[in-house]
């Protein structure tokens, strides 16, 4: 069985990703992954210490170029949507070229890059989403996909600023946040919009109850790994994004696969 190596850039303070994201890739049909994180210090997510995290994205990256990873997901998605419009782009290129800089050349995307891409791949245009953030960087995750042409419809902040508590918010409190936004009109949910607030147990559930597609960061960047690997984009009960694999109809192109291991 083919095994294909995912490297991780995280937040020290995140316990999520690393856990929801291989919980997603293990249920492929036809592929195997390891996993294989480096961590930028974080704890409090705020503007000052999201930049002051972001300023070592290099030396992650160079861990993880030791381990000659097939894929990178730089999985911090405010740290990112925090800078500016288009800084996903501008993200993964800089990674992009420092590994080409050492002769390594796997794909490279953020969570950021993979929610527009999900979203796109879902057709969706007016969307709403719930996020853990306090809500000045909230604004700024909208203004960031409004950026790319979404409408955000409805938008829900929890006002959590210390992230390891974002990591222990129940699903009954990320549900009740979900209920109370206006869905009429709205194409697709974002369930969570960060990696660090659990909620892989609730896509399906979500989908159920409000009768449209529901993802998170989670779900959008395993479908993006999938993509750039280019594997089939099918898992078993993660939501309309992985049902049947669609294509994206937007967004930064797959590269070329990386020779995987057997």
């Amino acid at each position: 069985m083919t095994v294909h190596r995912i490297g991780l850039v995280v937040p020290s303070s995140n316990v999520t990703v690393e856990t929801e994201v291989p919980a997603l890739l293990a249920r492929h049909a036809d592929a195997r992954f390891s996993f294989h994180s480096s961590r930028m210090r974080m704890h409090t997510v705020s503007p000052e210490q999201l930049r002051a995290m972001n300023a070592q994205r290099e030396r992650c990256v160079g861990e993880l170029a030791d381990a000659g990873v097939d894929a990178l997901l730089y999985a911090c998605l405010v740290a990112v949507m925090a800078q500016g419009p288009g800084e996903h782009r501008r993200t993964e290129d800089a990674v992009t070229a420092q590994l080409a800089a050492a002769g390594q050349r796997p794909a490279v995307l953020s969570s950021a890059g993979a929610l527009v891409q999900a979203l796109a791949a879902l057709g969706a245009s007016r969307i709403a989403l719930v996020t853990p953030y306090l809500r000045p960087l909230a604004q700024q995750v909208v203004d960031y996909l409004q950026s790319e042409g979404f409408d955000v419809l409805d938008w829900a902040a929890l006002e959590v600023a210390d992230n390891a508590e974002v990591g222990c918010i129940p699903g009954d409190r990320v549900m009740a946040a979900a209920r109370g936004l206006d869905l009429s009109g709205a194409d697709a949910l974002v369930i969570s919009a960060c990696v660090q607030m659990p909620s892989l147990d609730l896509v399906g559930p979500a989908g159920e109850e409000f009768g449209l597609p529901v993802l998170s960061a989670a779900t959008a960047g395993a479908y993006g790994l999938l993509r750039h690997l280019g594997l089939t984009a099918v898992l078993p009960g993660a939501g309309q994004l992985l049902a049947a694999g669609p294509s994206a109809r937007s967004g930064r192109a797959a590269g070329p696969a990386r020779p995987s291991r057997s």
